[in-house]
C-alpha cells in the first residue's frame, strides 16, 4: 500500500476539496448535527449585536429629548428580544449537545461500517492498520479530523456571521459628516478619504492576521505530529492489563515508555513556543488596530458626527468585526492544520474494494449436494516473495469430514481463507459444482459457511443474541445448540442459579464489562460457544480452526465422541495441531511448505511409516495414549 505525503502543497481549490468532502461525510454521520450548528451560531452571533444596538439607541434617547414612550418602547423590545434570543439559543444548544454526544459514537459506527466495506486483505495489511491507529490516535490526542472539523466551520461561519453584522452597523460611521466648529480642524476624520484608509488598514490586518495564523498552523502541526504518534505509542502501551502486568512488574516498563514517549519536553515545549510566538504576534497586531479605531471613533464622536451611544455600538461593533477577521484568519490556518489528517482518512475510506463479487446465484438445494475442488491452485500474499500454497488439487463433498494438518506455516489456514473466498487464489481456480466460485454472488456464496477462527469473537451482549449474531432469535434452537456444544450443564446450572435474578441464561450477558450481572464463562466455554454460533448457522460447510484448542482432555474427547451429531450430514473442514482429532475424520490433508504432500484416512496415513503423517502421530503418540 503506498500512501500519499500529506505534507505536500496543495491549491486553495484542493484545501476546499477536502473540507467540503468532510462536511458531506459528517452530515452523513449526523444528519441533523450541521443544521443545529449552523443555526445556533446565527442566534449566538446576533445577540450581542442586539445588544448592542438596543443600548446605543437607548443611550442616544437618554442624551437626547429623552422621549418617555419611545424610551419604554426600546426597553420592552431590548428585554423582549433579549429573552427570545436567549431562549432560542439555549434550545438550539439542547439540540446541539444532543447531537455533540452521539458524534463520537456515529463517528466510531461510521468507521466501523466502512471497515466492513474492505477487502479482507487490507484487514490484515500493516500499514492499513497502522494508518487506521494513526487517525485515532490523532483524533484523540488533538481532536483532528473529521471530529473537529465541524466545530472549526461553525468558527469560521461564527466570524463571517461577525462581519456581516459589524458592517451593517458600522456602515453610517463612514457615511456621516459633521457641520460643527471641530469639523474643519479635523476635516480628514469627517472626510469620506477617513474611512476609505481605516478599511485598508483593517484589510492588511486581516492578511496579515491570516499569514501569522497560517505560520502559526504550519508550525503546530509538526508540534502535535510528533505528540499524535506519541499518543499512538501511549494509547498501545495503556491498553495493556493482565497478571503478567503485576506478577513481573510489566507497569513500571509501561510508565517509563508513556513518560519518555509521551511527555518528552521537548515536544511540548516546542508547541507552547510557536504558539506564543504567533499569539504575541496576533496580539499586538490587534491591539494596535484597536487603538487606532477607538481614536478614529472618538474624534467622530468629539466632531459631532454621532452621539455618546453611537459612539458605544461603534466602538463595540468595530472591535467585534476586528476579532472576527482574526478569527476568519484563526479558523482558515485550523481548518488548513485539520486537512492533512482528512487526507489520510480519506486515502482510509477510499481503499479499493477490487474482488469481484460475482452475479450467478448459488443453487439452493434440498439435498444441499456441493462439490468443492480446488485445481492447480496456488496463492502468493500481497508484498509477500514466497508462496503460502503452491500447485494444490484436491475434491471433497458434502458429508466429508476433513481434516487439515501440519506444522505451523505450512499453509493450513491460508487454505481455509481461499476456501472462504477471503482471498481470491493467485493461480488455478476454486470450483463448486464445477463452476469458478468468483462467478457466484459473493454474499450467498460465504452464506455456505459457518466457522470458527481460533481467535473468534465474543461480544459483551446476551449469550443467545451472540449464539444467533442478532437480537431475535429461536430460544430453541440457541439453547439446542449450545447442548449440542457441551454446554447443556452450564445451561441448566445458569437456569437454577438463586443468586441469578434473571433465570433465563441466554438473556445474561457474557462478562461483566458492562453488566454486572453478567456471565463469566472459561476459555474452553467460551469456545463451546463459538462451536454453537457455528451450528445456528446451519450451512452445508462448518469450518473449523483448532475447535478444541482451549479445552481441556476430557472435553475435547467429549466433543469428538459426539462429532457426528455435532456437524450431522454437513461437511465439516478441521484445522487441528492436535492429530487425535483426525481418527474421527473420513480424510485427511496434509500439508507442508504450502503443499499438499498427502491425502488419506488415518490409517493409511499411519502406516506410510515414511509419510509426514505418519511422523507427526508418533510424535505426538505419548499424548494420545489412555
Amino acid at each position: 500500500m503506498v500512501w500519499n505525503d500529506h505534507n505536500g502543497k496543495r491549491t486553495f481549490r484542493e484545501e476546499c476539496r477536502l473540507i467540503g468532502r468532510g462536511v458531506k461525510l459528517m452530515n452523513e454521520i449526523l444528519p441533523h448535527f450541521l443544521l443545529y450548528q449552523v443555526l445556533y451560531a446565527i442566534a449566538e452571533t446576533f445577540s450581542p449585536y442586539f445588544g448592542l444596538y438596543m443600548s446605543a439607541q437607548m443611550v442616544n434617547e437618554l442624551a437626547g429629548d429623552c422621549d418617555h414612550k419611545r424610551l419604554l418602547r426600546l426597553a420592552g423590545i431590548t428585554v423582549i428580544g433579549g429573552l427570545l434570543i436567549s431562549l432560542v439559543i439555549k434550545l438550539l444548544r439542547s439540540r446541539r449537545q444532543i447531537c455533540e454526544e452521539l458524534r463520537w459514537h456515529k463517528h466510531e459506527a461510521f468507521m466501523l461500517d466502512k471497515q466492513n466495506e474492505f477487502q479482507y486483505e487490507h484487514l490484515e495489511d500493516p500499514d492499513v492498520l497502522l494508518r487506521r491507529s494513526e487517525i485515532l490516535a490523532g483524533m484523540n490526542a488533538t481532536g483532528a479530523g473529521l471530529a473537529d472539523l465541524m466545530w472549526q466551520i461553525l468558527d469560521l461561519f461564527s466570524s463571517i456571521l461577525g462581519i456581516v453584522f459589524s458592517a451593517s452597523l458600522m456602515v453610517s460611521m463612514f457615511t456621516m459628516t459633521a457641520q460643527g466648529e471641530y469639523a474643519g480642524v479635523f476635516g480628514f476624520i469627517n472626510s469620506p478619504a477617513s474611512a476609505v484608509v481605516v478599511l485598508a488598514l483593517i484589510m492588511i490586518t486581516a492578511l496579515c492576521s491570516i499569514k501569522i495564523s497560517a505560520a502559526r498552523a504550519m508550525g503546530q502541526q509538526k508540534a502535535l505530529g510528533k505528540l499524535a504518534k506519541s499518543n499512538m505509542r501511549y494509547s498501545a502501551f495503556a491498553r495493556l492489563w493482565g497478571i503478567d502486568m503485576a506478577v513481573f512488574d510489566l507497569n513500571r516498563i509501561v510508565m517509563d515508555e508513556i513518560r519518555k514517549n509521551q511527555l518528552r519536553p521537548e515536544w511540548v515545549g516546542e508547541l507552547e513556543k510557536v504558539t506564543i510566538k504567533y499569539n504575541f504576534r496576533s496580539i499586538l497586531l490587534n491591539a494596535a488596530l484597536n487603538l487606532g479605531v477607538f481614536l478614529f471613533i472618538a474624534a467622530k464622536t468629539f466632531i459631532g458626527v454621532c452621539g455618546i451611544g453611537s459612539f458605544i455600538l461603534y466602538q463595540g461593533t468595530t472591535k467585534r468585526f476586528i476579532e472576527a477577521v482574526a478569527g476568519i484568519a484563526a479558523g482558515i490556518g485550523r481548518l488548513r492544520q485539520n486537512n492533512p489528517y482528512l487526507v489520510s482518512l480519506y486515502e482510509y475510506l477510499d481503499l479499493p474494494n477490487d474482488m469481484y463479487k460475482g452475479t450467478l446465484a448459488v443453487e439452493k438445494r434440498d439435498d444441499i449436494d456441493y462439490e468443492i475442488e480446488f485445481r492447480d491452485v496456488s496463492f502468493r500474499y500481497p508484498r509477500a516473495d514466497a508462496w503460502a500454497l503452491r500447485h494444490v488439487s484436491m475434491k471433497f463433498r458434502i458429508g466429508d469430514k476433513l481434516a487439515i494438518v501440519g506444522e505451523n506455516g505450512s499453509g493450513k489456514t491460508t487454505f481455509i481463507k481461499l476456501l472462504c473466498r477471503l482471498y481470491d487464489p493467485t493461480e488455478g481456480k476454486i470450483l463448486l459444482n464445477g463452476i469458478d466460485i468468483t462467478r457466484y454472488r459473493y454474499d450467498e456464496y460465504l452464506a455456505l459457511f459457518s466457522v470458527v477462527f481460533q481467535d473468534y469473537k465474543l461480544l459483551d451482549l446476551p449469550l443467545g443474541e451472540n449464539v444467533a449474531i442478532s437480537d431475535t432469535y429461536d430460544e430453541t434452537k440457541v439453547r439446542d445448540c449450545l447442548i449440542r456444544a457441551g454446554l447443556g450443564d452450564k445451561l441448566e446450572s445458569l437456569d437454577k442459579d438463586p443468586d441469578l435474578k434473571e433465570k433465563d441464561a441466554l438473556k445474561r450477558a457474557i462478562g461483566q464489562k458492562y453488566d454486572s450481572e453478567g456471565i463469566d464463562f472459561s476459555g474452553g466455554e467460551k469456545q463451546k460457544i463459538a462451536l454453537a454460533r457455528a451450528l445456528y448457522k446451519d450451512a452445508p460447510f462448518v469450518v473449523l480452526d483448532e475447535p478444541t484448542a482451549a479445552l481441556d482432555p476430557i472435553a475435547e474427547a467429549a466433543v469428538y465422541e459426539n462429532f457426528n451429531v455435532l456437524v450431522e450430514n454437513k461437511t465439516s473442514v478441521f484445522i487441528s495441531h492436535r492429530l487425535s482429532s483426525c481418527r474421527f475424520c473420513d480424510s485427511i490433508a496434509v500439508f507442508d511448505h504450502g503443499q499438499l504432500i498427502q491425502k488419506g484416512s488415518h490409517d493409511v496415513l499411519v502406516a506410510d511409516a515414511g509419510g509426514k503423517y505418519s511422523k507427526l502421530w508418533h510424535a505426538q503418540a505419548q499424548y494420545y495414549e489412555k
